[in-house]
């Protein structure tokens, strides 16, 4: 048997991010992915300063060594439309990000122990205790292994039935050099383009010669002809080299004001996707994983060894706090006709003063909320 203080099942953001969190309070910490890393990780990878000023990242120590793409705007528009707002300042607000690079850094300064290439099997319960894959002895198991976690399979959920998935699929390459030079992407503005009908919205992301593309709805009928006609668009509008070849990669997660995911248990906390905690309107979940890990270390903390399920209670209460409530009541706006709501959404999208304050500091930058405090040593 192997004896730990606390078990984090997922070596992404959410895992690394509360490893990190603990890693000053003398707590005996093993990270465990099925996953070797640095590790392929197709995302559109952008972080807010939030993020960067939650962990504490020193940006010329990490750009020394990784993708760090400064984002100043965003373009945003309609497929198979022109663009209507390009939104840009002269600080970043955003930074472009490579998720085989950025997960890695996190997890090696985490100072947890790792068990890299260990797909989690099975837990039981002995003694207050948590026994994972038969050798592992842990009074807490945090699941942060995404959507498919198979923690949260173990407090009940059903990942293949839940409820209000979002889907995607993204390719992200190098391109070569004639390919960069006929790229027409500026690397400092992304491009945003919504669906027609609005369930969903594809995007275009250059960091030097790194090109990710990308379209993600809140429906999973006929995903990939909609990838297929947004690549179209883009060729046609002369945004990506004609030669250009990709593999799309996909995955699934939840919006977080429609989950209904437990997100605790006697010795269990879900964080991140995990716990279904993406942004609805944007889908983005490395802000919700990272503070989702830094409050779940702020309660693991206060419990000081007593991980019932009403001394963890405290997580639920701070995750409402930060996130709101979910809204799990009868949504009004399922009942207005989809021609209506179209006309309602391009007028909106072309107002350059939703685009803005809206679309871009709201949905995707949650520019209005203020970082988490951690009282953790410089």
């Amino acid at each position: 048997m192997e004896h730990c203080d606390i078990l984090i099942v997922g070596a992404g953001p959410a895992g690394s991010s509360l490893a990190w969190a603990l890693s000053d309070n003398e707590y005996d910490v093993i990270v465990m992915d099925k996953q070797t890393f640095p590790r392929n990780k197709v995302c559109a990878g952008w972080v807010t300063p939030a993020v960067v000023e939650n962990l504490r990242i020193d940006i010329n120590d990490y750009r020394k060594e990784h993708v760090l793409q400064p984002v100043l705007g965003f373009l945003i528009g309609q497929i198979g439309s022109h663009e209507t707002e390009t939104y840009s300042e002269e600080n970043p607000i955003s930074y472009g990000i490579r998720r085989c690079e950025f997960d890695h850094y996190l997890l090696e300064r985490s100072g947890a122990r790792l068990k890299l290439g260990e797909s989690f099997r099975e837990m039981a319960r002995a003694d207050n205790l948590w026994i994972v894959n038969d050798y592992i002895r842990s009074p807490i198991v945090v699941g942060a292994g995404g959507h498919y976690c198979p923690v949260a399979r173990c407090l009940g959920t059903k990942v293949k039935h839940s409820e209000a998935v979002i889907v995607a699929q993204e390719t992200e390459f190098r391109m070569t050099p004639e390919q960069s030079e006929k790229c027409k992407i500026n690397p400092d503005v992304p491009e945003l383009f919504f669906c027609e009908d609005f369930k969903g919205y594809g995007w275009i992301f250059r960091k030097g010669d790194i090109l990710n593309i990308g379209l993600g709805r809140e429906d999973k009928d006929k995903l990939s002809e909609h990838v297929k006609a947004f690549c179209e668009f883009l060729r046609q509008w002369g945004k990506i080299p004609q030669d250009i070849s990709y593999k799309f990669y996909g995955h699934a997660y939840l919006s977080y004001q429609h989950s209904l995911r437990q997100v605790l248990a006697d010795g269990i906390l879900l964080i991140g996707d995990a716990a279904g905690l993406a942004y609805a309107q944007s889908g983005e979940g490395i802000r919700p994983a990272v503070e989702s890990g830094i409050l779940a270390a702020q309660v693991i903390k206060n419990a000081k060894g007593n991980y019932s399920s009403k001394n963890l209670d405290s997580y639920r209460q701070l995750i409402t706090k930060r996130f709101g409530r979910r809204k799990t009541t009868f949504d009004i706006a399922k009942m207005l006709p989809d021609d209506f709501k179209k006309i309602l959404a391009h007028k909106l999208l072309t107002n350059h003063w939703f685009a803005r304050n809206v679309i871009i500091n709201n949905w995707f930058l949650h520019a209005y909320q203020q970082p988490l405090l951690i009282n953790k040593p410089a």
